[in-house]
């Protein structure tokens, strides 16, 4: 496989358990047809060029974020580091906060969102069960708590801090709140969007797998967000890095 079959990772951290990199929107985790490009393929090439290994290349997918999502994720490149990243996402240790773009208006501007969601097998989906309805055998609880970072007069930008890790939650949230991701057309977004919709990892931590330390990274958000347009965000994006130094 040659150096021009995929493009260069844009690598968040690396050392000799972990891959840290900043997932652009419309590549999927994994999971493709034979001829489909994924992040664990691009991974599995990157790792195979630049240390010139032979053979097959471990790549450990320990969570996923959607295809239409950018923005950090962890990739483990051995399977002890595999084994203890897994158990910390079970358990809810890993810490994951996501840049939204919505339509303006979402009220209170800092808030907790929490629904019962529940799996519509006619439709292959997720979706949030209507408030005061009876209970629906599957539901699972969902919640996250939102800030206002800055807005203009028809978006608004929020930091999600997921406190569940449902399938597309922040999406259906969202959606149910009445402002749906911008771009997110399976969850009722009116809006278009340049690439994928308008969702992004912007900071991930978790204990790294054999130094038992915390680990941290941010990845601002594509430069096709036009993020200039919030003057705020600069200055908060400084504040997450300095907490998390």
């Amino acid at each position: 496989m040659s150096s021009n079959d995929f493009p260069q990772l844009d690598v968040l951290y690396e050392d000799n358990h972990l891959l840290v990199v900043n997932k652009p929107a419309l590549l999927p985790t994994m999971g493709v047809k034979p001829t489909e490009d994924s992040l664990y393929r691009q991974a599995a090439a990157y790792l195979k060029q630049k240390y010139n290994k032979p053979g097959n290349v471990f790549v450990g997918i320990v969570s996923r974020l959607d295809a239409h999502v950018s923005g950090a994720i962890v990739l483990a490149r051995t399977s002890k580091a595999a084994s203890r990243l897994s158990d910390q996402i079970r358990r809810g240790t890993v810490d994951k906060r996501y840049l939204a773009l919505i339509p303006s208006g979402l009220q209170p501007a800092t808030g907790r969102i929490i629904d019962r969601l529940y799996k519509n097998e006619s439709r292959h989906r997720m979706e949030a069960i209507p408030d005061h309805a009876a209970t629906v055998p599957g539901e699972k609880q969902a919640s996250l708590s939102y800030d206002t970072i800055d807005q203009t007069t028809s978006q608004q930008l929020l930091k999600i801090q997921l406190e569940t890790g449902r399938k597309h939650q922040i999406r259906i949230q969202l959606k149910n709140a009445g402002h749906p991701i911008i771009g997110d057309r399976k969850y009722a977004s009116q809006q278009s969007f340049p690439r994928g919709i308008a969702l992004h990892c912007y900071h991930l931590s978790f204990l790294h797998p054999t130094k038992k330390q915390l680990q941290s990274v941010q990845a601002g958000p594509p430069t096709y967000w036009n993020a200039d347009r919030f003057e705020k965000l600069p200055l908060f994006l400084r504040s997450e890095n300095e907490k998390r130094n």
